[in-house]
């Protein structure tokens, strides 16, 4: 397939490379800060880049997940996490959490309160808070790579810092 270069070089434009600098400071504020397994904290920006198409924050978070020491089969499980026995149930809550967050159109009632009390079972309130802030900004994320047309592919794990 041919590489084709984004509709917008988002950062030529001031006052959206400003928002996207305090953008970007948040996502790494929770990144770093969050008392969340980094493993966690990928395996859900993962799940919901795949539901939403975008590739580029697919290739990203699954090399991520690979340059950290998981493994193929976790990686390319994580599409098929409910049919998998790969991760651990507070993973698994977490996914589950991250579907029903990045589907939330889907559900007349927005994310059940089965999932909600699931993912409280594995994670305090501030993980909680961290999960609800992973995927919400993932998926704007996720929104600006597939709305911009950022392909996927030529990511290398740390070269944001």
């Amino acid at each position: 397939m041919e590489k084709h270069a984004p509709r917008l070089d988002l950062f030529g434009s001031p006052v959206v490379a400003k928002a996207l600098k305090h953008f970007a400071s948040a996502s790494r504020t929770l990144i770093n800060d969050a008392n969340l397994p980094k493993v966690t904290q990928d395996l859900v920006m993962l799940r919901a880049s795949q539901i939403n198409g975008c590739g580029y924050c697919t290739d990203a978070h699954s090399k991520d997940l690979a340059h950290a020491g998981q493994s193929a089969t976790r990686i390319n499980l994580v599409a098929a996490w409910r049919e998998s026995h790969v991760f651990t149930d507070a993973e698994r809550a977490a996914l589950e959490l991250t579907e029903e967050g990045t589907r939330i159109a889907d559900s007349a009632g927005g994310v059940p309160d089965e999932v909600w009390a699931n993912a409280a079972k594995h994670y305090d309130e501030d993980q909680l808070a961290a999960l609800v802030l992973f995927i919400s900004l993932i998926n704007a994320s996720n929104r600006m790579g597939v709305i911009n047309k950022q392909s996927g592919g030529d990511y290398q794990p740390g070269q944001f810092g």
